[in-house]
Protein backbone atom coordinates (compact mmCIF):
# COMPACT_ATOMS: atom_id res chain seq x y z
CA UNK A 1 0.00 0.00 0.00
CA UNK A 2 1.55 3.29 -1.09
CA UNK A 3 1.39 6.49 0.95
CA UNK A 4 2.27 10.03 -0.01
CA UNK A 5 1.46 13.72 0.00
CA UNK A 6 -0.22 15.71 -2.78
CA UNK A 7 0.07 19.50 -3.06
CA UNK A 8 -1.73 21.66 -5.63
CA UNK A 9 0.35 24.62 -6.85
CA UNK A 10 -0.89 27.13 -9.42
CA UNK A 11 1.17 30.30 -9.67
CA UNK A 12 -0.10 33.83 -10.17
CA UNK A 13 1.89 36.96 -10.96
CA UNK A 14 1.84 37.86 -7.26
CA UNK A 15 2.37 34.46 -5.58
CA UNK A 16 4.80 31.64 -6.37
CA UNK A 17 2.89 28.64 -5.06
CA UNK A 18 5.37 26.25 -6.69
CA UNK A 19 8.16 27.66 -4.54
CA UNK A 20 5.95 27.27 -1.45
CA UNK A 21 5.15 23.69 -2.43
CA UNK A 22 8.82 22.83 -3.05
CA UNK A 23 9.83 24.24 0.34
CA UNK A 24 6.99 22.28 1.95
CA UNK A 25 8.11 19.11 0.18
CA UNK A 26 11.51 19.37 1.85
CA UNK A 27 9.84 19.66 5.25
CA UNK A 28 7.56 16.72 4.47
CA UNK A 29 10.50 14.54 3.46
CA UNK A 30 12.31 15.40 6.70
CA UNK A 31 9.40 14.86 9.08
CA UNK A 32 7.07 12.36 7.40
CA UNK A 33 9.49 10.41 5.17
CA UNK A 34 6.93 9.94 2.39
CA UNK A 35 6.99 10.96 -1.29
CA UNK A 36 5.48 14.26 -2.42
CA UNK A 37 3.58 14.83 -5.67
CA UNK A 38 2.81 18.32 -6.93
CA UNK A 39 -0.15 18.98 -9.22
CA UNK A 40 0.45 22.06 -11.33
CA UNK A 41 0.13 23.69 -14.72
CA UNK A 42 3.73 24.93 -14.71
CA UNK A 43 5.61 23.89 -17.84
CA UNK A 44 9.01 24.05 -16.19
CA UNK A 45 9.80 22.77 -12.71
CA UNK A 46 13.30 23.69 -11.49
CA UNK A 47 15.58 20.71 -10.84
CA UNK A 48 16.24 22.06 -7.35
CA UNK A 49 12.60 21.39 -6.43
CA UNK A 50 12.65 17.95 -4.82
CA UNK A 51 9.25 16.62 -5.82
CA UNK A 52 8.98 12.87 -6.27
CA UNK A 53 6.43 13.30 -9.03
CA UNK A 54 4.98 16.19 -11.04
CA UNK A 55 1.49 15.85 -12.50
CA UNK A 56 0.37 18.38 -15.08
CA UNK A 57 -3.25 19.49 -14.73
CA UNK A 58 -5.08 22.49 -16.12
CA UNK A 59 -6.06 24.97 -13.44
CA UNK A 60 -9.70 25.87 -13.01
CA UNK A 61 -11.88 27.99 -10.78
CA UNK A 62 -10.25 31.36 -11.44
CA UNK A 63 -11.35 33.86 -8.80
CA UNK A 64 -9.88 36.78 -6.88
CA UNK A 65 -9.23 37.17 -3.18
CA UNK A 66 -8.00 39.99 -0.98
CA UNK A 67 -4.88 39.24 1.08
CA UNK A 68 -4.27 41.70 3.91
CA UNK A 69 -0.52 41.04 4.02
CA UNK A 70 -0.26 41.90 0.30
CA UNK A 71 -2.82 44.72 0.64
CA UNK A 72 -4.29 43.81 -2.73
CA UNK A 73 -6.76 41.54 -4.46
CA UNK A 74 -5.00 38.79 -6.42
CA UNK A 75 -6.00 35.90 -8.71
CA UNK A 76 -6.82 32.70 -6.86
CA UNK A 77 -6.86 29.32 -8.62
CA UNK A 78 -8.53 26.78 -6.38
CA UNK A 79 -11.09 25.01 -8.53
CA UNK A 80 -9.75 21.49 -8.97
CA UNK A 81 -9.02 20.20 -5.45
CA UNK A 82 -11.66 17.53 -6.03
CA UNK A 83 -9.26 16.06 -8.64
CA UNK A 84 -7.03 14.82 -5.80
CA UNK A 85 -8.84 11.48 -5.74
CA UNK A 86 -8.45 10.95 -9.48
CA UNK A 87 -4.91 12.27 -9.84
CA UNK A 88 -3.18 11.02 -6.69
CA UNK A 89 -0.71 8.19 -7.40
CA UNK A 90 -1.06 6.82 -3.84
CA UNK A 91 -3.35 4.35 -2.10
CA UNK A 92 -3.46 6.60 0.96
CA UNK A 93 -3.12 10.31 0.22
CA UNK A 94 -2.48 13.30 2.44
CA UNK A 95 -3.54 16.49 0.63
CA UNK A 96 -1.97 19.69 1.95
CA UNK A 97 -2.34 23.33 0.98
CA UNK A 98 0.90 24.79 -0.35
CA UNK A 99 0.83 27.27 2.56
CA UNK A 100 0.56 24.59 5.25
CA UNK A 101 3.79 24.45 7.28
CA UNK A 102 4.97 20.98 8.32
CA UNK A 103 7.22 21.42 11.35
CA UNK A 104 6.79 18.03 13.04
CA UNK A 105 5.79 14.41 12.40
CA UNK A 106 2.28 14.96 13.78
CA UNK A 107 0.54 14.27 10.47
CA UNK A 108 2.13 10.80 10.15
CA UNK A 109 -0.56 9.25 12.34
CA UNK A 110 -3.25 10.16 9.79
CA UNK A 111 -1.95 7.50 7.41
CA UNK A 112 -3.05 4.90 9.98
CA UNK A 113 -6.52 6.34 10.61
CA UNK A 114 -9.40 3.87 10.81
CA UNK A 115 -11.48 6.33 8.81
CA UNK A 116 -11.19 6.38 5.02
CA UNK A 117 -11.46 10.19 5.04
CA UNK A 118 -10.45 12.75 7.67
CA UNK A 119 -10.08 16.55 7.69
CA UNK A 120 -10.13 19.35 10.25
CA UNK A 121 -13.53 20.55 11.43
CA UNK A 122 -12.15 23.26 13.72
CA UNK A 123 -9.45 25.88 13.15
CA UNK A 124 -8.10 28.38 15.66
CA UNK A 125 -6.05 31.57 15.75
CA UNK A 126 -2.66 30.80 17.34
CA UNK A 127 -2.60 34.27 18.92
CA UNK A 128 -5.98 33.82 20.56
CA UNK A 129 -7.20 37.18 19.27
CA UNK A 130 -9.94 35.74 17.05
CA UNK A 131 -12.30 33.04 18.33
CA UNK A 132 -12.91 31.85 14.73
CA UNK A 133 -16.62 31.42 15.45
CA UNK A 134 -17.46 32.88 12.05
CA UNK A 135 -14.77 30.88 10.23
CA UNK A 136 -15.67 27.49 11.68
CA UNK A 137 -19.11 27.70 10.09
CA UNK A 138 -20.47 29.06 6.82
CA UNK A 139 -23.61 30.36 5.18
CA UNK A 140 -26.86 31.82 6.42
CA UNK A 141 -27.58 28.76 8.56
CA UNK A 142 -24.14 28.51 10.17
CA UNK A 143 -23.40 25.06 8.81
CA UNK A 144 -20.30 23.50 10.39
CA UNK A 145 -17.13 23.90 8.34
CA UNK A 146 -14.81 21.12 7.27
CA UNK A 147 -11.46 22.58 6.18
CA UNK A 148 -9.87 21.35 2.95
CA UNK A 149 -6.43 22.59 4.09
CA UNK A 150 -5.47 19.11 5.29
CA UNK A 151 -7.27 16.01 4.02
CA UNK A 152 -6.22 12.37 4.32
CA UNK A 153 -8.05 9.63 2.44
CA UNK A 154 -7.87 6.02 1.32
CA UNK A 155 -9.40 4.85 -1.93
CA UNK A 156 -12.95 3.59 -1.45
CA UNK A 157 -16.36 4.00 -3.07
CA UNK A 158 -17.32 6.30 -0.17
CA UNK A 159 -14.35 8.62 -0.65
CA UNK A 160 -14.73 8.61 -4.42
CA UNK A 161 -18.29 9.80 -3.96
CA UNK A 162 -17.14 12.63 -1.65
CA UNK A 163 -14.81 14.02 -4.32
CA UNK A 164 -17.32 13.42 -7.10
CA UNK A 165 -19.90 15.38 -5.10
CA UNK A 166 -17.41 18.20 -4.59
CA UNK A 167 -17.08 18.39 -8.37
CA UNK A 168 -20.85 18.51 -8.79
CA UNK A 169 -21.05 21.35 -6.26
CA UNK A 170 -18.30 23.30 -8.01
CA UNK A 171 -19.98 22.88 -11.40
CA UNK A 172 -23.28 24.12 -9.95
CA UNK A 173 -21.81 26.65 -7.53
CA UNK A 174 -24.43 29.37 -7.96
CA UNK A 175 -27.18 26.91 -7.05
CA UNK A 176 -25.44 25.57 -3.95
CA UNK A 177 -24.35 29.04 -2.87
CA UNK A 178 -28.00 30.09 -2.92
CA UNK A 179 -29.16 26.96 -1.06
CA UNK A 180 -26.68 27.50 1.77
CA UNK A 181 -27.02 31.28 1.82
CA UNK A 182 -23.40 32.14 1.01
CA UNK A 183 -22.90 35.81 0.15
CA UNK A 184 -19.44 35.63 -1.44
CA UNK A 185 -19.64 34.52 -5.08
CA UNK A 186 -16.18 32.86 -4.98
CA UNK A 187 -16.10 29.09 -5.00
CA UNK A 188 -14.23 27.68 -1.99
CA UNK A 189 -12.98 24.13 -1.48
CA UNK A 190 -13.77 24.34 2.23
CA UNK A 191 -17.42 25.09 1.50
CA UNK A 192 -17.67 22.43 -1.22
CA UNK A 193 -16.07 19.78 0.99
CA UNK A 194 -18.38 20.64 3.88
CA UNK A 195 -21.42 20.42 1.62
CA UNK A 196 -20.22 17.20 -0.03
CA UNK A 197 -19.72 15.44 3.30
CA UNK A 198 -23.22 16.47 4.31
CA UNK A 199 -24.75 15.15 1.09
CA UNK A 200 -22.79 11.87 1.02
CA UNK A 201 -23.31 11.13 4.72
CA UNK A 202 -27.02 11.97 4.66
CA UNK A 203 -26.54 15.15 6.70
CA UNK A 204 -25.75 13.00 9.73
CA UNK A 205 -22.69 13.91 11.79
CA UNK A 206 -19.96 11.30 11.33
CA UNK A 207 -16.46 10.85 12.72
CA UNK A 208 -14.38 12.35 9.92
CA UNK A 209 -12.45 14.83 12.08
CA UNK A 210 -8.71 15.06 12.52
CA UNK A 211 -8.38 14.78 16.33
CA UNK A 212 -6.76 18.17 16.87
CA UNK A 213 -7.58 21.70 15.77
CA UNK A 214 -6.02 23.39 12.74
CA UNK A 215 -3.47 25.93 14.02
CA UNK A 216 -3.72 29.09 11.92
CA UNK A 217 -1.64 32.24 11.47
CA UNK A 218 -3.94 34.82 9.88
CA UNK A 219 -3.12 37.45 7.26
CA UNK A 220 -3.09 40.18 9.91
CA UNK A 221 -0.13 38.71 11.80
CA UNK A 222 3.52 38.94 10.83
CA UNK A 223 5.27 35.59 10.44
CA UNK A 224 9.03 35.00 10.56
CA UNK A 225 11.34 32.02 10.96
CA UNK A 226 13.64 31.64 13.96
CA UNK A 227 15.19 28.26 13.11
CA UNK A 228 14.44 25.36 10.79
CA UNK A 229 11.24 24.31 12.60
CA UNK A 230 10.57 27.28 14.87
CA UNK A 231 8.60 30.38 13.89
CA UNK A 232 7.60 33.70 15.41
CA UNK A 233 4.23 35.45 15.09
CA UNK A 234 4.06 39.20 15.80
CA UNK A 235 1.02 41.46 16.18
CA UNK A 236 -0.18 44.56 17.94
CA UNK A 237 -3.02 44.79 20.44
CA UNK A 238 -5.96 47.15 20.06
CA UNK A 239 -4.06 49.68 22.20
CA UNK A 240 -0.96 49.35 19.96
CA UNK A 241 1.18 47.21 22.26
CA UNK A 242 3.53 44.77 20.51
CA UNK A 243 3.04 41.08 21.24
CA UNK A 244 4.64 37.91 19.90
CA UNK A 245 4.68 34.14 20.36
CA UNK A 246 6.87 31.32 19.07
CA UNK A 247 5.56 28.25 17.24
CA UNK A 248 7.22 24.85 16.98
CA UNK A 249 4.27 22.98 15.52
CA UNK A 250 2.48 22.53 12.21
CA UNK A 251 0.25 25.41 11.14
CA UNK A 252 -1.66 26.99 8.26
CA UNK A 253 0.01 30.24 7.13
CA UNK A 254 -2.68 32.48 5.65
CA UNK A 255 -0.20 35.33 5.15
CA UNK A 256 1.37 34.42 1.82
CA UNK A 257 3.84 37.33 1.65
CA UNK A 258 5.42 36.45 4.98
CA UNK A 259 5.64 32.78 4.10
CA UNK A 260 7.09 33.70 0.70
CA UNK A 261 9.82 35.70 2.46
CA UNK A 262 10.65 32.67 4.62
CA UNK A 263 10.83 30.39 1.60
CA UNK A 264 13.10 32.85 -0.24
CA UNK A 265 15.42 33.17 2.79
CA UNK A 266 15.14 29.98 4.86
CA UNK A 267 17.09 29.38 8.05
Amino acid sequence: MTQGVVIFAYNSDQLDYMALAAWSANNIHRHLAVPVTVITDCDHVPESYQFDQVIQATRSGTATRYFADLDRTVPWYNGNRMSAYELSPYDTTLVLDADYVVASDQLACLFDSRQDFVAHDLAYDVTGRDNFDELNCFGRYHNPMTWATVMCFRRSDHVGLIFETMGMIRDNWDHYRAVYGIVDSNYRNDFALSMALGVVNGHVQTNTSIPWKLATVTHQHQLSQLSQDQYRVDWKTSDNHARWITLATDFHAMGKRYLGDIVANPC
